[in-house]
């Protein structure tokens, strides 16, 4: 595992975690739930494109 896909994977985790902190909040504020949700989904499309060019160079 690259220094590069550990950082994403560590990031994508920690936004988790907040995520659920705040969604466990007894008042959630929706707008940071919709921020954070979109923020994991960026991590996670580029954790996905990191691999789909490893699978790419390891096939050529």
């Amino acid at each position: 595992m690259s220094l590069r896909v550990f950082k994403l994977l560590l990031k994508h985790q920690r936004l988790d975690e907040a995520l659920r902190t705040e969604q466990s909040r007894r008042l959630p504020d929706v707008f940071r739930i919709q921020q954070l949700k979109r923020m994991k989904l960026s991590v996670k499309d580029r954790l996905h494109k990191l691999s789909a060019g490893r699978r790419g160079n390891v096939m050529a």
